[in-house]
């Protein structure tokens, strides 16, 4: 499928979105790009095929985020009164958070450049990170006098901890992939040159496994963070009796006790 904004390629179960805007830094707060990214969410939501989910920028940068010219000059979503401007979040950048926290395979960011303010959200709100040495992180939205509107505040505590989030959203200070591994917001810091092999390697990992039980692993993983314990049993327990009947279960079993390499076809 062809993009405007974006580019996508599929292929051995694993899809690649790539923010194709290098001239902006591969902001996200056009309508277009938002489109298209909801787009790119429903396909890969649709397709069963697909098992994991890369998403990447352009060099030189994952995206800056929101459009800093368009708030200077109060144009498109950030044009209008007040009441305009919160309707222009909810209905524009607001959406992508909900599209891709919603897809229902892993997901990776491969960040390849600087990902300041949106586009470090963006980064947090994909299940794993792999980051080039070349990465930037920033939750910089207090530096220009506004909240980080996309959010932040729901992903970033939940990947770093409640002060680490704090410190980072206060003083808005940007740091390297190293420091983002040391305090848990990248899982990889690698060479920039091998960040799209790296990911690929561990997407190639996960897409091994059952597909159906992936998706439904990753579903558990996120009710837990709101569930109560017996809840999550009670969800769990279902979920396990579905994987107990899947052909995916029998043959994980057959391939182990013959010393194989099991063959997942998602029944």
């Amino acid at each position: 499928m062809e993009f405007k904004d974006l580019k996508y390629e599929a292929k051995d179960h694993i899809a690649v979105l790539t923010l194709n805007l290098p001239e902006t830094r591969n902001v996200i707060t056009g309508s277009n790009t938002i489109r298209e990214m909801e787009e790119v969410c429903r396909l890969v939501n649709g397709d069963m095929s697909i098992r994991v989910l890369i998403i990447t920028g352009a060099d030189p940068a994952f995206s800056a985020g929101g459009n800093v010219k368009e708030m200077a000059k109060r144009e498109g979503m950030f044009s209008g009164s007040p009441a305009a401007l919160m309707e222009g979040y909810r209905n524009n950048v607001q959406k992508i958070p909900l599209a891709v926290h919603g897809i229902e395979v892993p997901t990776i960011a491969a960040v390849n450049g600087a990902a300041i303010g949106a586009g470090c959200d963006l980064a947090m709100m994909c299940d794993i990170r792999v980051a080039s040495k070349k990465a930037k992180f920033g939750e910089t939205f207090l530096n220009i006098g506004i909240i980080p509107g996309d959010g932040g505040a729901y992903f970033l505590p939940r990947a770093v901890g409640m002060a680490k989030a704090c410190e980072l959203t206060f003083t808005g200070d940007i740091i390297d992939g190293e420091e983002a591994k040391e305090i848990g917001l990248v899982n990889y810091v690698v060479e920039h040159d091998q960040l799209l092999p790296k990911a690929l390697e561990l997407a190639t990992k996960i897409a091994s496994k059952p597909p159906a039980a992936l998706r439904m692993a990753k579903r558990l993983l996120y009710m837990g963070q709101t569930l109560t314990l017996p809840q999550l049993l009670e969800q769990s327990a279902s979920y396990q009796a579905l994987c107990h009947h899947t052909e995916d279960h029998v043959e994980a079993l057959n391939a182990m006790f013959e010393k194989r390499e099991a063959r997942f076809t998602g029944r």
